[in-house]
């Protein structure tokens, strides 16, 4: 049994090497347990996504599979990542972008939801008593003053813009052909 073993317990105790194993178990589940790569691509008017339909049982209704989601009339997003996880971090978000319709009025733009998911995925790693959701969001958006954007929100609550994003089980086989292909966006 290896000497680090007792510090993957709990969420909020690092290793002596620093390190947090709940997260990366979390990051392992999230690229890896699904079977999917998705990839979102942003347009100078325009933005998509894409990704593979993967029905895990023959015996289930191949409709009600889907890793892609509506939030807003003008917001997206792909999750990859455990199922159950997935559809709770879709809930939340759309639960946030009709918050703040109610609120202020008008839809949230892209970069304030990604944001804010962010924010409620970091809050996960600091208590003891909930856990990391093991998904990878990619936030699809068309802004009406910033244009069609691309974010990617992972587990540990970091999220930036993007011209392309990857994420799932051939992440970086994705990345390394959208890097070739970055001078023709």
């Amino acid at each position: 049994m290896s000497r680090d073993s007792n510090y993957d317990h709990h969420i909020s105790i690092f290793s002596p090497q620093g390190r947090l194993y709940q997260m990366e178990y979390a990051f392992k589940a999230a690229s890896s347990s699904s079977g999917l790569t998705g990839v979102a691509i942003r347009g100078s008017d325009s933005c998509v996504v894409v990704t593979q339909k993967k029905v895990p049982d023959r015996l289930m209704d191949p409709t009600s599979v889907t890793h892609v989601h509506s939030i807003t009339s003008k917001i997206g997003v792909l999750v990859t990542g455990l199922s159950a996880d997935c559809r709770a971090q879709v809930q939340r978000a759309r639960y946030e972008a009709n918050d703040f319709r109610f609120k202020y009025g008008y839809d949230i733009p892209v970069h304030v939801l990604a944001k804010r998911i962010a924010d409620i995925a970091q809050v996960y790693t600091q208590s003891a008593s909930m856990r990391p959701l093991a998904t990878v969001c990619l936030l699809i958006g068309v802004d009406d003053e910033r244009g069609p954007q691309v974010f990617k929100v992972d587990c540990a609550g970091h999220y930036l813009p993007f011209y392309a994003a990857a994420s799932g089980a051939k992440e970086q086989e994705a990345v390394n052909f959208l890097e070739k292909k970055v001078d023709d966006m």
